[in-house]
Order: structure tokens, then C-alpha cells, then sequence
């Protein structure tokens, strides 16, 4: 375990700028945004905290690149006005760590470690540094059975692995974090476990009205918040996802309990490296992105494992640029996956929500010997109902709906309600819409399902499937 004693590490989370204990590893030779070229008298190793002491304040860089013998370049995770040349550097003795301890639940952080919810500070009991390898793999639990959510469409067709990595797929507006709030209200209410949310790159409105609704939603004991707000450098957003993911992996192997570990939005995280990789001089490649993208997803994703004391399941917003799934960027994080949930616009446009594609989206888990013959073979009818649907709209739209014969009639009509019945009211949006959330467990969903496809709703409008939890008692299901 990568950890060392709250020692004069833990001075950088307190406030003001403490006498350097030795003398100055170096001197400001350039500032540019947040590039810091510093001349040094010995060279800092990669990843090497540095800092100077600005108006009684530290302000700290991450030394990324080095120039020549007696250079490096750093990127500061602060803001750089003030900065001047031959201003004193000194070495932070190591890479940038957080102070960790059971505390920090409930909490709203920074990279450092820092409170941002007017709390007192961490009294931590140890050191982590948020830079380091993953856990040997001889360590490595395999990923676990299904991890049930109480979210129909989820867990029918998409089904979570536990101690597994999940991608939420959408352009803007079509609710990714919509769902990943429910997601962490799920974990703690079905699961007890705890939820590790990394906000990387969040407008600060948005981390607000999340904060508060965790809040309201009585889920915020069982969570740590840890944020990279859009305004901060890049250096910040970049590694704001690993500060959260030590966390994660600290309460996975002191506290032993289930970690949901939750980010909005891996594809901020990109666009951070992107940032820095033009910053730091590098050559761009495929559409722009940087040439060390897939090392860069790969260092993170990487650490999100599971082990014998605890396991680790990730849920991760991917912004879809132009809706176009063939990005680079994308296609980095889809390779790390065991789950892909595809949030349409088309369903949200026609009012679905959760606005899932259930016929793009799917999970490794979808396999007869994991899910066992009944829930495999609903799955596999819901799924036939409705590409069969889908196939068959463009003749409905032209010709109508008499066009068809009486048995595509009957697909129809039966795919229509299956597909208002997997929407789903939230619980932690309850206040806005006024509809009482629910949750449903996989038993009753199978059940709904079933009588769905046996034709027993065939009498039943098809408003009353709609933003409904099960059917129990509705069109004679029992």
C-alpha cells in the first residue's frame, strides 16, 4: 500500500506557506498561462511536486517535462497571476499527495485535499500519493456477479459487473448525470456501500445543484465529492480523476466496503491531457488528440480494480463529441469497458427517459451462464421486440400502421409498451418532475416482461406503462 506518514506533505493543505525546510531546488525562468519553466540546480524527477511561496501561499506545479540538463517545464495546479521570473522554487520532497481517513465521507474536496464545503480540514491518517502503480496482480480480484440497481432498463439489458467499469455514452442534454446521481443513490440504498464522485472539469453551477441534491436525496454521508471545476488549470482537471480514484482505493482497502467510484466527465479528462500535451510542446495526433491519449486513459482506467478486501465499480459519463461514437477519445475509454450504456437523443426527443438505446447499448455480462436461462432469454425477446419495431417504423410512418400483417401488428403494439414501460422516475429528481421515484427489483422486471410479451397488457393503454415502477396488479399481472 502506497502510503506514508502524515508528515510535512500534509503542509500543503494548510493554509499559508510554511519556512522551506532546505534551500531552493531552482528559480522561475518563464511563465506562460500555466506552463512554468524552472532553471534548476539539481533535476526533479517526473511527476515531482515543486512549489513557491506567493503573498504567504503555495502554490504547486507538477514537473512534467524535462528540457535539458539544468530545465524542466511544470504545470501549475494553481492560478499563475503573480508569478515572476527568478521568484524561488522549492521541492515538495515528492509526488502530489492527499491526506486520507474514514472522515472524508460526507465531504466535498479539491485535488488536495481540500475542503470546498466550508468544513473543517482533514485530519488525516495517512498520506496517499494520487500518482502510482495499480495493485499487483496477484492482488486482483476478477470481476463479480451482476450488481443489481433497481433501474429496469439497466439491469434487463445492460446489467452491471461489479468491481467492473461502465461507460455512460451521450452528447450534451440527453441525462448522463442525471443517471449517475440515481446510480449513486442506488449503491447506498440497495447496497450500503459508499460512492466516490470525481467531478472533472464541472461548471460550478452543476457541482452546486449536485452537491445540494445528493444532500436532499440523504445519500451524502455515504459519498465523497471530489472536484476539478472547469476555471482551474488544466494540470488540475487532469489529475483531479486520480486524487478521486485514490480516495476510492483507499476506502476499498481500509474501510472494505463496496466503492461505487463515479465520474462526470471522462472525456473533460482528455480534453485536459489534450491541453497540456499542446502546452508541454507535443505534436498532435489522430483529429487533434494527443499522441499519448491511450496511455493516458490507460493509467486511469487501469487502477480501477478490485481486490480481496474490496471492490471497486466504476460508472463513467463519456461526452459524445457530435454524437459521433468513432471519436478517438471515445474509442480510448470504450476499450477499457464491461459495460456500455448508449444514451440517445432520438429517445429523448420522444420523451424516454432514461433516454437508453436499448438495442446499442449492451454489457459482457449479457451471457446466458452469468445471467441464468430466464433473465438471458426475456432479454433476448425484449431486445428482438423492439429491433423489430424499429425496423418496421419507417413502413408505419409511410403506409400506417394497417400495412402490417396481424402478427407485426401485435409486435408493435406489445414493443411500444415495452418500451414505456423501462422508462423510470428518479428519485433524485423527484422534486422536479413530482413523480415519486422507483426502484424495481430484476425479479419483478423479468415478471413484467414476461406478461408484456405473453400479450396479458394487451389490453392495457399504453400510458399506463409509462414512467411507471412495475406493473404488479395493472392489466391483470399478478
Amino acid at each position: 500500500m502506497n502510503t506514508c506518514g502524515p508528515s510535512s506533505a500534509y503542509q500543503e493543505l494548510v493554509p499559508g506557506c510554511p519556512a522551506p525546510a532546505g534551500p531552493p531546488l531552482g528559480v522561475i525562468e518563464e511563465v506562460q498561462g500555466p506552463v512554468v519553466d524552472v532553471r534548476c540546480s539539481r533535476l526533479p524527477p517526473l511527476h515531482r511536486a515543486i512549489y513557491v511561496c506567493l503573498n504567504g501561499e503555495r502554490f504547486t506545479f507538477e514537473v512534467h517535462r524535462h528540457l535539458d540538463e539544468h530545465r524542466v517545464r511544470a504545470i501549475a495546479l494553481h492560478r499563475t497571476s503573480g508569478l515572476k521570473r527568478q521568484m524561488p522554487v522549492f521541492d515538495g520532497g515528492g509526488g502530489l499527495q492527499i491526506p486520507v481517513t474514514p472522515d472524508c465521507l460526507g465531504r466535498l474536496l479539491d485535488i488536495f485535499g481540500w475542503p470546498l464545503d466550508g468544513g473543517p480540514p482533514l485530519v488525516p491518517e495517512a498520506m496517499r500519493p494520487i500518482v502510482a502503480a495499480p495493485v499487483p496482480l496477484s492482488e486482483v480480484a476478477g470481476a463479480g456477479d451482476v450488481l443489481l440497481t433497481g433501474i429496469k432498463v439497466i439491469d434487463l439489458l445492460c446489467p452491471f459487473v461489479r468491481g467492473g467499469k461502465t461507460g455512460l455514452f451521450g452528447g450534451a442534454g440527453v441525462g448522463k448525470t442525471v443517471l449517475i446521481m440515481e446510480f449513486m443513490n442506488a449503491i447506498v440504498r440497495l447496497h450500503q456501500g459508499v460512492s466516490v464522485f470525481a467531478g472533472v472539469g464541472e461548471r460550478i453551477r452543476e457541482g452546486h445543484e449536485l452537491w445540494h441534491d445528493m444532500q436532499d436525496a440523504g445519500v451524502m454521508p455515504r459519498t465523497l465529492m471530489v472536484f476539478g471545476q472547469m476555471d482551474e488549470s488544466p494540470g488540475v482537471r487532469f489529475r483531479i480523476g486520480l486524487s478521486a480514484l485514490t480516495y476510492a482505493e483507499y476506502l476499498r482497502d481500509t474501510v472494505a466496503k463496496e466503492v461505487l467510484f463515479l465520474m462526470d466527465n471522462a472525456f473533460r479528462f482528455v480534453q485536459a491531457g489534450s491541453e497540456l500535451s499542446g502546452l508541454l510542446g507535443r505534436m498532435p495526433a489522430t483529429v487533434g488528440y494527443q499522441p499519448t491519449l491511450l496511455s493516458e486513459v490507460a493509467e486511469l482506467q487501469e487502477r480501477i480494480l478490485s481486490t480481496r478486501r474490496g471492490s471497486i465499480t466504476a460508472v463513467e459519463a463519456v461526452y459524445v463529441p457530435a454524437d459521433d461514437m468513432t471519436d478517438p477519445a471515445v474509442g480510448a475509454i470504450l476499450a477499457h469497458l464491461d459495460t456500455t450504456v448508449i444514451l440517445s437523443r432520438k429517445q429523448a426527443a420522444r420523451g424516454i427517459y432514461p433516454a437508453v438505446d436499448p438495442l446499442a447499448s449492451g454489457s459482457r455480462a449479457m451471457d446466458r451462464s452469468v445471467l441464468g436461462d430466464r433473465h438471458y432469454r426475456v432479454a433476448q425477446r425484449v431486445r428482438e421486440h423492439l429491433a423489430r419495431y424499429r425496423n418496421l417504423e419507417d413502413i408505419i410512418a409511410m403506409l400506417g400502421l394497417e400495412a402490417l400483417s396481424e402478427a407485426d401488428r401485435r409486435i408493435v403494439h406489445r414493443a411500444r409498451r415495452l418500451e414505456r414501460y423501462l422508462t423510470q422516475p428518479f428519485f433524485v429528481v423527484a422534486d422536479h418532475t413530482g413523480i415519486a421515484g422507483a426502484s424495481v427489483p430484476l425479479e419483478r422486471t423479468l415478471s413484467d416482461c414476461e406478461a408484456l410479451l405473453r400479450g396479458d397488457c394487451d389490453g392495457l393503454p399504453e400510458d399506463a406503462c409509462y414512467m411507471q415502477g412495475s406493473l404488479a396488479g395493472k392489466g391483470g399481472v399478478a
